[in-house]
C-alpha cells in the first residue's frame, strides 16, 4: 500500500499498488495533469472556502454552546466532535470523487486504445485477404493456357453460380450467349421474371482475363464499348464486365466500380463480387417490381386503347371505301336507268311515229282505186276495163 498526503489539508489516505500506478501515470499525461491541477485548484478554493465558512459556523456554533452549555463540558465536546467528523467526511467524499474522475479517464484511454488497435488488426486482416486473393488470381493465371484462361474464368463464374442456383435463384436464367448474329456475343445472359411472367431483371456478363506475360496488356475500359453493344442487342437492362485486367489497379480492387458516367448501368467487378452483384441487382429490382408491375398495366390499357382506335379507324376507313365503292355504283346505275328511260323513250317516240305512218298508209290504201292507178296510164286503164267487160 502506498500513501498518499493531500497537500492542502495534510490527510493521509492509503491506495494499493495498482491505484497508484494508474495515478502516476495519469500525473504524466499533461492534459490530464492540466485538468487535475484546474481540478484541485477548484476542490482546493472550495475546500479552504468550505472550511472557512465550517470555521465561522464552528466558532458560532461553539460560542452558542458555551454560552448555552457552560456547566455542560461532556456535550459540548460531543457537538465539537460531530461537526469536525462531518467536515472530514465531506473531505473524504472530494477526495473520492477525485480518485472516480481518474479512474474514468484512465478507463477512457484504455478504450480508445483498445479501438485503435481493434481498427489496425481489422485492416491489416483486409489487406492480407486482398493480398492473398491477388496471389491466388495470379497464380491461377500462371497455371493456365492462353486459350484456358479466358474460358477458366467464365467456368469459375459459372460453378458459383450453379452451386446456388436452386436456392437463391431457382427461377432464373443463366447461359451462355451464344447468338453472333449480329457479329458479336457476350458471355453470360441473367433473366429472372415473376411468377406472372413480368421480367424484372437482365444483365449481359462479359468476363475478361490475361495471362500475366501478355506482351500487349489490355484495360477494362477497353471493352466497355462492345459490352455496351451487346447489351442494346440482347434487349438487357444491366451490363456487366466480370475482369482480371489491371491487377494493380486500386479502382477494381476496391470493390463495385459503377461506370455509369461512360455507359448507362454499365459495372466493373472482380470474380469475388460476381455473385453480390446479382444478388444486389436482383433485390433492387424486386423492390421495383411493383411499380413495373404497374407500369405494365397502364401500358396495356393503352395499347388496348390504342387497338381499340386503330379498329375503330380501320372501321371507318372500310365503312367509307365502301360506301364510296356503292355510291359510285349507285350513281353509275342512276345513269345507267336514265340512259335506259331515254333510249325507251326514243324507241316509244320512234313507234308512235310508225304507228302514224302506218295510219296514213292504210288509208292511203284504202283511198287507193284503179282509177287513180291509171290516172297516168291510158293503156292500162284500158286493158283493166277490157278484163271487166269479158267479166
Amino acid at each position: 500500500m502506498q500513501e498518499i498526503k493531500c497537500p492542502n489539508c495534510g490527510t493521509t489516505f492509503q491506495v494499493d499498488e495498482s491505484g497508484y500506478a494508474q495515478i502516476v501515470q495519469q500525473v504524466r499525461d499533461k492534459e490530464f495533469e492540466k485538468e487535475l491541477k484546474r481540478r484541485e485548484q477548484e476542490l482546493a478554493q472550495k475546500k479552504e472556502d468550505d472550511l472557512t465558512i465550517a470555521r465561522m459556523e464552528l466558532e458560532g456554533e461553539i460560542e452558542r454552546l458555551k454560552a448555552q452549555l457552560r456547566n455542560a463540558d461532556t456535550e459540548k465536546k460531543l457537538a465539537v466532535t460531530e461537526a469536525v467528523q462531518k467536515k472530514d467526511r465531506e473531505l473524504s467524499d472530494k477526495i473520492s470523487e477525485i480518485s472516480v474522475l481518474k479512474g474514468q479517464l484512465s478507463n477512457k484511454e484504455t478504450e480508445n486504445k483498445l479501438k485503435e488497435k481493434s481498427l489496425k488488426e481489422q485492416h491489416e486482416a483486409e489487406l492480407r485477404l486482398k493480398d492473398e486473393q491477388i496471389e491466388y488470381y495470379k497464380d491461377f493465371k500462371a497455371k493456365q493456357s492462353t486459350k484456358m484462361v479466358g474460358e477458366s474464368l467464365e467456368q469459375h463464374c459459372l460453378t458459383q453460380f450453379n452451386q446456388i442456383r436452386m436456392t437463391a435463384f431457382p427461377n432464373a436464367y443463366f447461359e451462355k450467349d451464344n447468338d453472333a448474329r449480329t457479329g458479336s456475343k457476350g458471355d453470360f445472359i441473367f433473366r429472372e421474371a415473376s411468377e406472372d411472367g413480368t421480367e424484372f431483371i437482365s444483365i449481359m456478363f462479359e468476363m475478361k482475363n490475361e495471362l500475366d506475360a501478355t506482351a500487349t496488356k489490355h484495360k477494362n475500359e477497353d471493352f466497355f464499348k462492345e459490352l455496351d453493344k451487346d447489351r442494346n442487342e440482347k434487349k438487357c437492362e444491366y451490363a456487366v464486365l466480370v475482369s482480371l485486367l489491371e491487377v494493380d489497379n486500386e479502382l477494381y480492387n476496391n470493390g463495385i466500380v459503377d461506370v455509369s458516367y461512360r455507359y448507362p448501368k454499365m459495372y466493373v467487378i472482380r470474380p469475388q463480387f460476381f455473385i453480390p452483384m446479382i444478388t444486389l441487382l436482383r433485390n433492387a429490382a424486386l423492390n421495383s417490381l411493383k411499380y413495373q408491375r404497374e407500369l405494365q398495366i397502364v401500358r396495356n390499357q393503352q395499347l388496348d386503347l390504342q387497338n381499340f382506335e386503330n379498329e375503330m379507324k380501320a372501321f371507318k376507313d372500310g365503312f367509307a371505301r365502301n360506301y364510296d365503292i356503292a355510291s359510285r355504283k349507285f350513281k353509275t346505275a342512276i345513269e345507267e336507268i336514265d340512259k335506259t328511260i331515254d333510249h325507251l323513250q326514243k324507241t316509244k317516240d320512234a313507234l308512235l311515229s310508225s304507228e302514224n305512218n302506218l295510219r296514213l298508209a292504210n288509208n292511203k290504201a284504202e283511198d287507193l282505186s284503179i282509177k287513180k292507178l291509171t290516172r297516168n296510164a291510158p293503156s292500162v286503164r284500158a286493158m283493166f276495163e277490157e278484163i271487166k267487160s269479158e267479166e
